[in-house]
């Protein structure tokens, strides 16, 4: 009679098959399979002595792995850029919808490049939960920013599918990629998410990147229908969605000043760009007297030094006429940001007194009625400095997004996530959960006009991104994923 057992050695994830037979075929076999079964158990087992259901060897090891695999994907030789529907944004999506389906997701492109990957759970009916973030980046990119979050969603539900309560889940839970948030190829930002929520107009498809290639062309040269009608076939019905959730890298510096890995985020600041045109009268450097002059220069200098000045100290300018009140100035002292990014002048002779400046505003604040106060204050005083300087001031308005306050219940329950998270990994931690503003924008921006939205924020040395510098710890990663884990074990 053949005989089989397994003898367990030293260290619990290894083990030895040994099988005793005169040829025992069936013997071999079931031998072979529970080897199989211990090799794939093995996933959930910590060689560190950390407790299996950590899980590091998919939420860590796995999904760090995964990201630099991700950051190699570049149109660009030596840096990373990968822009919407660009060759390497293909690539970058094929591989994505790789990992989902490894993840046992069902998955799908849509009509704007996005990538998809869904589980049904029990109830298919059930309106979904949606966890995203993009695959996009701008250039000389970190491999973090966007990459993370989708990253994070899929590792976790690989271990679900390896857990076998994948198909346990109450709802469906469906990981969204989405192809453009950064704007980088047609200054247009959130493409991809705006399309989701119905919110980016049918216009969008004929915006031109800088070679005149438009969005509706890059789409077709990518064998996807781009019509009004398919446009506004992506929306979801809101009634179809339960939330939003997306996990972020901080691009702030207040995490590593504190010490701890992750964050809840509180909301998304709204923002203002602006393209304030100077104009003044040309002449030469040499003969025109300092007296005589109008000089779109010297009076840009002043605008940009008000706007700082303002953006510093907004109580010593806002006054309470109807404008503003105390409230808005109280939360525009912590979240009020103004940047000026860009400047040009013509004709840009070292020896010519330009006829002409033009630089942006780029404003941000986590209150929407401050930011228009601020604004209204700005322009008022940069209209009286061109006055008083004899030139001319014109102001446009060339984007605007208001604030997202991301939702109390879905804010509570990833911290809650979130705290049990750090307390498995570092047992009893001192204070509660962080609760930050996010100065930049997100995708959740867009998927607020669809459906409720929270958010993560992860770790990242130094607070850089945008940045090769751009770094999250290995342990960071796997925090975020713990704590996703730990919030969507809420949906079984």
């Amino acid at each position: 009679m053949a005989h089989s057992y397994v003898r367990r050695i030293s260290k619990p994830q290894m083990m030895i098959v040994v099988v005793t037979s005169s040829s025992s075929i069936f013997s071999f076999c079931f031998a072979l399979s529970l080897l199989a079964f211990f090799a794939s158990a093995h996933i959930l087992t910590d060689t560190e002595g950390k407790n299996s259901d950590l899980f590091p060897e998919v939420l860590r090891e796995e999904a760090v792995a995964r990201l630099y695999e991700l950051g190699k994907v570049s149109d660009a030789e030596g840096y990373l850029e990968r822009t919407f529907l660009s060759p390497a944004s293909i690539r970058a999506g094929n591989l994505i919808r790789e990992w989902m389906e490894d993840a046992g997701l069902r998955t799908w492109m849509d009509q704007m490049g996005n990538v998809h990957g869904r589980v049904e759970g029990m109830n298919p009916s059930a309106d979904a939960l949606l966890i995203g973030s993009h695959l996009d980046t701008v250039v000389d990119a970190g491999i973090f920013d966007g990459s993370l979050g989708i990253i994070s969603a899929i590792s976790v539900l690989k271990v679900l599918n390896i857990t076998a309560k994948l198909q346990k889940l109450r709802r469906p839970i469906e990981v969204i990629a989405f192809s453009d948030e950064e704007g980088v190829r047609f200054q247009s930002t959130f493409l991809g998410s705006a399309a989701v929520a119905g919110v980016l107009p049918a216009s969008a498809l004929q915006i031109s990147d800088k070679s005149g290639v438009t969005v509706q062309n890059a789409l077709m040269d990518n064998s996807i229908e781009a019509t009004e009608e398919t446009l506004s076939q992506l929306k979801y019905d809101p009634k179809s969605v339960w939330g939003y959730v997306e996990v972020h890298i901080e691009q702030g510096p207040v995490l590593e000043g504190i010490g701890l890995p992750l964050a809840v985020v509180k909301g998304i600041a709204g923002q203002t760009r602006l393209k304030v045109t100077v104009r003044g009268s040309q002449g030469h450097a040499g003969t025109v007297p300092m007296s005589m002059r109008q000089d779109p220069m010297a009076a840009a200098a002043e605008l940009i030094v008000l706007l700082e000045s303002l953006c510093k100290r907004p109580k010593d300018f806002l006054s309470y006429d109807g404008q503003c009140n105390g409230f808005a100035v109280e939360s525009l002292s912590g979240s009020l940001v103004c940047t000026v990014g860009e400047i040009s002048s013509w004709p840009s002779a070292s020896n010519v007194i330009p006829g002409q400046v033009t630089f942006t505003v780029d404003l941000r604040a986590i209150d929407d009625m401050g930011r228009e106060a601020v604004l209204y204050e700005l322009s008022d005083r940069m209209y009286q400095i061109c006055e008083k300087r004899s030139v001319s001031c014109t102001i446009e308005r060339k984007h605007d997004a208001n604030a997202v306050i991301c939702d109390t219940e879905l804010s509570t329950q990833l911290k809650s996530a979130t705290y049990s998270t750090l307390k498995r990994m570092e047992g009893e931690i001192q204070g509660d959960v962080p609760v930050l503003m996010s100065g930049a924008g997100h995708d959740a921006m867009a998927m607020s006009h669809l459906t409720k939205v929270g958010m993560l924020f992860v770790r990242c040395r130094g607070g850089i991104s945008h940045s090769p510098a751009e770094h999250v710890l290995d342990e960071d990663v796997w925090a975020a994923g713990l704590a996703i884990l730990a919030f969507l074990e809420t949906h079984l």
